[in-house]
């Protein structure tokens, strides 16, 4: 994807500040890749999640900070700057959004779910037969190409059912596991695992926790 001068500006002054107040923390960015630590925590940082939104001049892009302990997510921040929308979230605290707290919505059955991705063009062709066949028994009407991460946001607070994504870096879902789960929702790999530093990209977000099976057997279908 393309990079611009935001994004490494915004990446230089992130890690200007992080390296002033927490010098013993490690850094992962998307622009200036890693600098270790000795504490045992990890900030990663998007400077900006969804380049080509931006230069386009959508306003669904964000900025992504989240930190890390032992390579598991604890906080997490997906920020828009256009429209001025923050969602904040923390281990063992109930997800904000622009201060107040949001939660996913319930989901009956996975035929009455909205499905999300970023875009067709991110799957290779096996890993987007396995979409297909989710979205085949998904609410198809309603399903949503676009939106980077604003697209967990707007889970988060009860807007959509499932985002599926693969071929994500850590710095493109770390910042979203503490948002998502924090509002009740649940993000794991497509067997179902739980997301740690090492997890291989494949990605849900499923905001009604009922519905994980449904939909790790709808990816699981032969093609």
């Amino acid at each position: 994807t393309p990079v611009t001068l935001a994004d490494r500006e915004a990446e230089e002054i992130m890690r200007r500040i992080l390296k002033a107040e927490a010098p013993r923390d490690a850094i992962i960015g998307e622009e200036f890749g890693a600098e270790e630590g000795s504490s045992g925590r990890t900030w990663v940082l998007d400077p900006i999640d969804g380049t080509v939104s931006f230069v386009a001049g959508r306003p669904i892009f964000g900025t992504l900070v989240s930190l890390l302990v032992d390579g598991w997510p604890v906080l997490g921040i997906i920020d828009q700057p256009i429209l001025k929308e923050r969602w904040l979230g923390a281990r063992g605290q109930p997800t904000t959004f622009n201060g107040r707290e949001v939660r996913t919505r319930l989901c009956g059955e996975l035929a009455e779910a909205a499905l999300a991705t970023t875009g067709p063009q991110y799957f290779d062709d096996h890993q987007g037969a396995h979409f297909m066949a989710l979205a085949a028994r998904t609410d198809h009407r309603r399903m949503m190409m676009g939106g980077d991460c604003y697209n967990y946001g707007l889970l988060a607070s009860g807007h959509i059912d499932v985002v599926c994504e693969a071929g994500l870096k850590l710095h493109d879902w770390a910042a979203l596991v503490p948002v998502v789960e924090g509002a009740g929702g649940l993000m794991c790999d497509w067997n179902g695992g739980p997301l740690h530093a090492e997890a291989d990209g494949h990605v849900l977000a499923i905001g009604d926790p009922a519905r994980l099976e449904d939909v790790i057997e709808a990816l699981a279908c032969d093609h």
